[in-house]
């Protein structure tokens, strides 16, 4: 075992976007799996010989483990920066409505975009509008919002013109029966529908550019705003899809009532109880990780991810079958996610810790069972005047985001009921 496996070094070595910068990094993150397999694998030896773990080995574990999260960070960081191409790089031959949108951004023109009658008002007073993107930069936030989003990443994505989506589902399905060549074919029974909403709200980020910057013809600033807003975006709405209220921001799959897997109803979010209040039963605790995969209809299993934070995966990654191997496995190459008992694990750091009565993992097919709506047009406003030297730029997209399958998400609960 070597140092270099057991510091957080990680988190300050150079990234390089290019391919072999990321083999690299990636070589590092599968040796640094290896070692911490190892020395797990001795504190569990610990345990079994004298009933408890030297401190010194749990710690050891804990750092490599603590390593191995800076690492996936780094490597997470390094396959977002290949998507970013270069500010200053040679560009194609604009179209009118990029060619006019730049000129408003860079000078404040706004004639050639008053000629293309593209101008966007706000749901509130003229003064507060702004004028919508070219199609390439909303094009560039929404890939990178994928990349960056990870209940996005997962769900299902819809563009509406509407501030409201409205959508039915058969809550009962669909009555269906047998009948011969020649038989009568009955009226089947009528399915119960439900009428679900989802309501979009307003979603902004606000760069501050340099006059310099704006004058600099080299820099693409398609690219400049694209860069800027999509943290700021998708932190926000990351936040929203997981725990928001539904109160001007997208309703998330926590927010909805939630209730034991054997009282499921349409509407509620069932869960599977640990048994033990916020932690894992000290026997056999993967099996409860079973029982949330299998409370899962087979329908939705094949499509399913995990989802949980880096603390609840670091506890998640010391767990074995009775065969010894680990159930979490590291990504199969760059750029891939990590595997737990099989299914992709999506990592999101909005997802609660574990704690009594905290619902800190749920499993599902989101794709079915949650939707992102996502209302088209990406406005900018300019602004030289509020935070002179600068030039801010209010940026706004309209998002909402519900679960449309009650049946498709399931929750693991750590209490005892």
């Amino acid at each position: 075992m070597t140092e270099q496996y057991l510091s957080p070094a990680p988190e300050t070595k150079a990234a390089p976007a290019d391919v072999a910068g990321v083999s690299e990094a990636f070589e590092d993150f599968m040796a640094t799996f290896e070692a911490f397999k190892e020395s797990n694998d001795q504190r569990l030896v610990e345990l079994e010989r004298r009933g408890g773990a030297d401190v010194l080995s749990t710690e050891k574990v804990d750092r490599i483990s603590r390593a191995l999260d800076d690492q996936k960070r780094l490597l997470d960081r390094m396959e977002l920066k290949k998507l970013r191409p270069g500010l200053g790089r040679e560009r194609a031959a604009p179209s009118e409505h990029k060619a006019a949108f730049e000129a408003y951004i860079r000078h404040g023109d706004e004639r050639q975009l008053r000629s293309l009658d593209t101008k966007a008002l706000s749901a509130g007073s003229g003064p507060d509008g702004g004028y919508t993107v070219p199609v390439e930069i909303e094009t560039e936030i929404a890939k990178r919002l994928s990349a960056l989003s990870p209940i996005r990443s997962i769900a299902s994505v819809r563009q509406v013109s509407t501030s409201v989506l409205r959508k039915p589902f058969a809550t009962t399905g669909f009555a269906v029966g047998w009948v011969g060549e020649t038989a009568s074919r009955p009226q089947t029974g009528t399915p119960t529908l439900d009428d679900l909403e989802f309501p979009t709200a307003e979603l902004y980020a606000m760069p501050a550019a340099t006059p310099s910057l704006l004058e600099d013809s080299v820099v693409d600033l398609d690219q400049w705003i694209a860069t800027e807003v999509e943290a700021a975006f998708a932190e926000q709405e990351g936040t929203a899809f997981v725990t928001g209220n539904g109160t001007n921001k997208p309703r998330g799959f926590l927010d909805y009532d939630q209730v034991a897997e054997g009282s499921w109803a349409w509407e509620k979010i069932g869960y599977i109880a640990t048994g033990v209040a916020g932690a894992f039963a000290a026997s056999n605790p993967s099996d409860k990780l079973i029982d949330t995969i299998y409370a899962l209809k087979g329908g939705y299993r094949q499509n399913a991810n995990w989802v949980m934070n880096r603390k609840t995966q670091a506890a998640i990654r010391k767990f074995k079958d009775a065969d010894g191997n680990y159930l979490w496995q590291p990504p199969a190459a760059p750029g891939q996610r990590a595997m737990l008992m099989g299914f992709p694990l999506v990592e999101a750091e909005d997802m609660p810790d574990i704690a009594t009565d905290e619902t800190a993992i749920a499993f599902g097919d989101f794709a079915r069972g949650y939707l992102v709506v996502d209302r088209a047009g990406v406005t900018v406003l300019r602004d030289p005047y509020s935070a002179k030297p600068y030039v801010l730029f209010y940026t706004t997209k309209r998002v909402g985001g519900g679960v449309q399958d009650f049946d498709a998400i399931k929750l693991l609960k750590f209490g005892t009921s």
